[in-house]
This record gives structure tokens, C-alpha cells and sequence, in this order.
């Protein structure tokens, strides 16, 4: 495309080296470098995933801090966005692995309370829409904690509650879900995920995500088992219902979270879609004469619904050329054309070495968009 002038910048983080937004202004840079006129217009994205509050924000919600309770049950300062009566909650915020302590996992015991707790206080600040973005949990519980710090009781035979995390739910004996918080009746719930496993089963949330974190063979059996007669304990609660939410797309996410987002009404759409809504996609696509998107990795799980895959296959609908960033690529240009992405720029195509990438993303980052900006924007 020659004499592009407009640009959209619509890439997500760059795990581990550069949030979404940091991305988006190394690009800025590098192609202002070259273009020195360039109108660019940067709107991070997610997929619902970790970042998803951060992008939010970056598009104009509102950051609100909550003390909730983390996976391991200490306080932890999690945060979620608002924007008029509509709030985007990331469950990682109060309950993904960055809340462990480094080296640390309790696949058995993680609870999802406090991302009930930040649903609450959602609720609390007015909110009428909840985005739920659900993806790097610690957790394996169903959303049984989420559920209880909503008013929801688990009791075990002896009427006690059962203990947190996936593990204790072994020990359930009856479930009653009639103090749930009634705003969520009134609510529309959506639950956002690039993730479309059941709870349980060979594709379910134990044993597709359990090793990831710290689940052995044996756990992950315990917590399938624990899972299962969870769902079956909640059949008896609240009808049938219970067990389709189990085989559906979406209950396995976050560690079975989606499952108990789905018992209490959520919708469930692919995380990338619903942030491109929330964040105002459409109207700055149309804006825009090319689209630079990426993520940190391109590879065959960029293909199944996550950021770029969605930036470029609704680029492609708008018919705008879309062109990704990346720190490594490993998908050959047959399946990036497919994907709706003319061409990929991957940082180790200017730094060979993979470490010097990680620790140096940004300046290389402005490197490589100074090569966008030579092959489409003159």
C-alpha cells in the first residue's frame, strides 16, 4: 500500500517484555522516525486474558482499586475498569498466577474468591455490563469461590464449608445458591474467553491446564473427579441446567471459572470480540488505512481466537491491509494470509539472538516498525 498515512496500532502485550500499550508506542516511535507526519492512532488490545483491564483503561475506563482476597486467601490490591455502567473485570487481577508468590502453586487449594469479591464491587461502583476477561488463574475451583463470595454456601455432610480450591470440593454435600447477590439477575453478564474447553474430561480444565499450574498426574485426576461431583452437586441444587453448563464452551476456562459464570447467568463469547466492541474497534478501524497488530508470539494458538487473529479478521472484513508484530514467529506466510495478516515483522528478524529480544524489546520493537513504515507507509 503506498502513501498510507493513516495507521492503527491494535496489538496486544508482548508477554513478559511489553504491555500492550508500550507496544503500541515503540511502533509509534519507530515509524515516526521514518514518516515523520504519520497520523497514528494506538488502541491496545486483549483477549481477556491478563491485560484486558489495562487495555480497557488505555481506551478511557476508569481504574478502580479494590482489596479482595488473592488465590491463597491473603489481601492483594486487585483492579478492574469502569466506564458509565459498564465494567470490565479481569479475574486474573485478584486470582491468576502473577498473585503466587515466585516458585510457588497450590493447584488444590487456589480459590477464585476474590474474583467473586471484584465482581461485587462492580456491582457496588453500578455496573450494568460486566465484561468478565477470565484467563491466567492460579485456580482449578469451578468458580466455587467466585460463587461463594457472591452468597453462595458449599457445605460438606457435616455442614461445615468445604475448604477452598478444586481439592475441597471433593468433600461437598450440598449446595445452595439462594443468597446469590440479586443485582446479578439484573445485569448483563459476559463471560470472555479464548478458551472454548468443558470443565472435565480429557479436554477440560484439569487436564489441559492443570500442569501449568503445578497440578501432577495425581492432581489433576483428584481435581477432575472433585469437578465432576461438583457439577453433579449442583444438578441437584439448581436442576439440569447445571450439568449442560458442564459440557459447554467456555466452563473449563480459568480453570473451570467460565462454569461457575455460566451457573449465574453469563454469556459466553470469544474474549477477543467482546474487547473489540467494549474498546471501540469498529469506529477506529474505519479511520484507519493499515492495521499493525501482534502479540509477544505468533504461532497456532495465535490462529484459534486470540488478539491479532481477531484484529485482522475484522481488518480483513472492513478491507484494510493488516501487517503483525512480533517477538518470534512461527507460522509460515500461507497461514498468516489465511489469518487476514498481509505480512509479519518478528523482532529476531533484526536480533537474531532470542535473549537480547526479551531483555531489549523496545528499542528493537522501534527498529522493526522503522521497516514498516519504509515498506508501506512511503
Amino acid at each position: 500500500m503506498d502513501g498510507a498515512r493513516r495507521v492503527l496500532i491494535a496489538a496486544d502485550k508482548f508477554k513478559g517484555s511489553l504491555t500492550a500499550v508500550e507496544v503500541a508506542e515503540r511502533v509509534t516511535a519507530g515509524l515516526r522516525r521514518v514518516v515523520s507526519d504519520v497520523d497514528v492512532e494506538a488502541l491496545p488490545v486483549a483477549d481477556g486474558g491478563d491485560g484486558t483491564v489495562a487495555a480497557a483503561v488505555a481506551a478511557g475506563f476508569e481504574r478502580r482499586a479494590v482489596r479482595v482476597a488473592g488465590p491463597l486467601g491473603d489481601e492483594v490490591t486487585a483492579v478492574f475498569a469502569l466506564r458509565g455502567d459498564t465494567a470490565v473485570v479481569e479475574m486474573a487481577e485478584a486470582s491468576g498466577l502473577q498473585r503466587l508468590p515466585a516458585g510457588v502453586f497450590a493447584p488444590l487449594t487456589a480459590s477464585t474468591y476474590g474474583s467473586g469479591e471484584l465482581l461485587r464491587a462492580a456491582l457496588d461502583a453500578g455496573a450494568r455490563t460486566i465484561v468478565f476477561g477470565v484467563g491466567g488463574s492460579a485456580t482449578t475451583d469451578g468458580g466455587a469461590g467466585m460463587l461463594a463470595a457472591l452468597g453462595a454456601r458449599f457445605l460438606t455432610a457435616e455442614g461445615e464449608p468445604v475448604t477452598p480450591g478444586g481439592g475441597g470440593l471433593a468433600d461437598l454435600a450440598s449446595a445452595d445458591l439462594s443468597g446469590l447477590d440479586p443485582r446479578l439477575a439484573d445485569i448483563e453478564f459476559v463471560l470472555a474467553s479464548d478458551v472454548d474447553n468443558p470443565l472435565t474430561g480429557p479436554k477440560g480444565a484439569p487436564a489441559v491446564y492443570g500442569p501449568q499450574k503445578g497440578a501432577s498426574p495425581d492432581d489433576v485426576a483428584t481435581l477432575d473427579a472433585a469437578l465432576a461431583h461438583f457439577a453433579k452437586v449442583l444438578e441437584e441444587a439448581v436442576g439440569p441446567k447445571a450439568g449442560e453448563y458442564a459440557v459447554s464452551p467456555g466452563a473449563g476456562a480459568a480453570g473451570g471459572i467460565g462454569y461457575g459464570a455460566l451457573i449465574i447467568g453469563a454469556r459466553f463469547r470469544p474474549g477477543i470480540e467482546v474487547m473489540l466492541d467494549v474498546l471501540g474497534f469498529a469506529p477506529a478501524l474505519s479511520r484507519a488505512d493499515l492495521v499493525i497488530t501482534g502479540e509477544g508470539s505468533l504461532d497456532e494458538q495465535t490462529l484459534h481466537g486470540k488478539a491479532p487473529a481477531g484484529v485482522a479478521a475484522a481488518a480483513r472484513a472492513a478491507g484494510k491491509e493488516v501487517v503483525a508484530v512480533c517477538g518470534r514467529l512461527a507460522l509460515p506466510p500461507q497461514a498468516l494470509g489465511r489469518a487476514g495478516i498481509r505480512r509479519a515483522y518478528p523482532l529476531t528478524e533484526v536480533e537474531p539472538d532470542v535473549a537480547k529480544c526479551i531483555a531489549e524489546a523496545g528499542p528493537i520493537l522501534e527498529r522493526v516498525a522503522e521497516r514498516i513504515a519504509r515498506d508501506y507507509l512511503r
